[in-house]
Parts: C-alpha cells; structure tokens; sequence
C-alpha cells in the first residue's frame, strides 16, 4: 500500500487570518468503496501518527481486525502541519522556495478538519459510516461532526475532549519550552531544536503513562542500584525513538494545534456546538488516563444528543487507546450491534447500507 496525495492549488484560509497559498495531504485508503458508500471508515490519527493507521492501529486495522479492508473502505489521511507527506514546516513555501521552518502559519484543529473535508470531496464521498479517532483524532473528529452533521453517521470518540484543557496546554508548553531552550532552535535547518524535541517527548511520555505503568514496566532491577534505571533509559530512549522520525517544527506546530481545540470557539458555547451533533456517538475514555481524564469524555457523552459512553481500565493511561485493541473492539461491537448496525458490510452492489 503506497501513500496518495491530494494537491490543493488554491489559498486555504486559516482560523488565524493567515492563509496557506497551496496544500498537500498525504493519504492511504484500504478496501473497496461500496457503490452505495456505505462502508467508509475515516481514522483520524493523533498527535505524532501517520496516513497508514495499520502501521500505528494495528490491533484495529487491517485483515481479521475489527475495521477489516474486505468489508470497509478505510481512510486515513495525514494532517496538514505533520511531517509523512503533508504540507508542514519543512515543506518548500511556495512564496519564498525555501522551507517554512518558523514561518509555518499557525494551525488549528478547524483548519485541519477543512482540509479532510475537501479531501472528501475530491474523493466523491458523500457518506461515512464510521468516523473515529483517539486523542488529537478524537478533536478532529468531534469538530467534523459538528462542521458537516449530517456526513457522519457513527462517531467513535476515545480519549478525547470538547477544549483543550489548562492542564493539556500547560504539558505542551513545558515541551515547548525544552525545545526552546535547545540552542539550535533559532536556526532554519531542518534538525534544529532536535535534542530539545527528545526532552519535550521525554516529558509526554509521563503525560501519556501513568504512575502504575512505570511501576510496573520500569521496576528497579535490585535494590542496590545507583544509576543505570530502567525509568531514565525509557526516557531517552522515547526521545531517540521520535527524533528517528520527526522533526521539532512539526512538533511544535501540532501541540500547538492540539492546544487550539475548542468545539465552542465561534459557536456560542460548547453546549451549544455538542447539541449540533447528529451522528450515533460512542465516547470511550480510559480509567487511568492522566491528559485527557474520563470526566472529558463524559463530558462528551453528556451533552451530544443520545451519545454513549464507555470506559476502558487499562494500565498504560491515555496511550491505552492505542494498546488495548481488543477490549476497544469488544465495545465498539457491541455499541453497533445494539442499534442493529452489522460489521459484515460487502464489497459487492447486493449489499444495502449497513445501518
């Protein structure tokens, strides 16, 4: 499976009042579309993710899994700001031909939902069955449902809130400043602030885990130990992991992005945005999540029309929507099943709507 690209050659107005000339989105689709569309799930993918939800979903993508190709058309695209393809810091500008770096606009969660839309467009799709995302995918999804209520017909919202917390933007601030305070960061390479990047990851990390979790993953060898603790060598090893693969600009403009969500912003209040939602809402939150509490996604559940909500208990907190694939896929089962909504969509025009 190969990434695609929508190229979009017009200005795309931003929140902010800036505007990008042109963009790109990287994307992957998987299956066969329905000619009645009527098996389309749309994986929207979180903060550090990419286009190929099975490489980062595994457990709930691909063949034999829950959101298995042969019955559902999956989408998943790579978001404007991010670094696998799509338009981001280290994209050439195509004002000055040289790469954005500080010069990226800012970036909202609205702003990015505008661009899945036009994808959607350009795809010719008029209907999806399922929207579902976890975290930074969950606000996109939620913001979607709220931009297009009448395109989504189930909505999957795991570990994910209304507004961006004081608490959420004061964990991405504290990476940011780490990334500030690397030397590097002032200056227009690609590489720059990189060793602040590892700190700031370092600092997610505990964000995303929990107390139990490192208690049980990073126990103390012995108890004569003086240095050399499992704990520490994780950290690094986290900030080695991202570096491998992402950049600082990318990292900054998407906690920044994640800092922005806020369903109310222009709405009146966020009642009054959750109230507009029309499509079938499952919310998921995970007992032990730390970043996005289970009081958000009940939040959630309380106040968009007949939504239900359903908790995991896990042991690895928020990054749990990403590890506990089977009881995730047991819930969502189930929610489908109670409304009479079948996982055993085809591929062939014999086949009605599965809902």
């Amino acid at each position: 499976m190969s990434l695609q690209y929508f190229d979009y050659k017009y200005s795309f107005p931003l929140e902010s009042g800036e505007s990008l000339p042109s963009f790109r989105l990287a994307y992957t689709t998987r299956g066969t579309l329905n000619p009645d569309q009527s098996n389309v799930v749309w994986v929207c993918h979180a903060l550090t993710g990419n286009a190929d939800a099975g490489d980062w979903w595994g457990g709930m993508v691909g063949p034999g899994k829950y959101f298995d190709p042969e019955q559902y058309f999956i989408v998943c695209v790579n978001v404007l700001g991010s670094c696998y393809g799509s338009t981001g810091p280290l994209s050439i500008s195509p004002v000055s031909r040289q790469p954005f770096y500080h010069d990226f606009p800012a970036l909202t969660i609205r702003d990015i939902v505008g661009t899945l839309d036009l994808l959607r467009q350009e795809l010719g799709i008029e209907t999806i069955h399922t929207c579902i995302g976890g975290s930074v995918g969950g606000e996109q999804a939620v913001e979607w449902a709220i931009l297009q209520p009448n395109l989504i017909r189930n909505l999957v919202l795991i570990a994910a809130s209304a507004v961006a917390s004081p608490w959420c933007i004061a964990f991405n601030e504290a990476q940011r400043m780490a990334i500030e305070a690397d030397p590097t960061w002032t200056e227009r390479r690609d590489d720059a602030g990189q060793a602040g990047m590892k700190a700031a990851r370092a600092m997610a990390m505990i964000s995303y885990r929990n107390y139990d979790t490192y208690g049980f993953t990073q126990a103390l060898d012995n108890n004569e130990q003086l240095d050399g603790y499992k704990a520490a060598g994780y950290q690094r090893y986290q900030g080695e992991k991202l570096a491998d693969r992402f950049n600082a600009f990318t990292y900054w403009t998407l906690t920044k992005v994640m800092d922005s969500h806020n369903v109310g912003r222009n709405r009146g209040s966020i009642l009054n945005a959750l109230g507009q939602i029309k499509a079938r809402t499952l919310v998921v939150g995970i007992r032990s999540d730390l970043l996005f509490p289970p009081s958000e996604q009940q939040f959630l559940a309380r106040h968009i029309p007949d939504a239900v909500y359903e908790e995991i208990d896990s042991l690895y907190g928020h990054d749990g929507f990403l590890i506990e694939f089977r009881p995730l896929a047991n819930i969502i089962r189930k929610w489908m099943t109670s409304a009479g909504i079948t996982t055993e969509i085809k591929t062939t025009s014999t086949i009605r709507l599965s809902q």
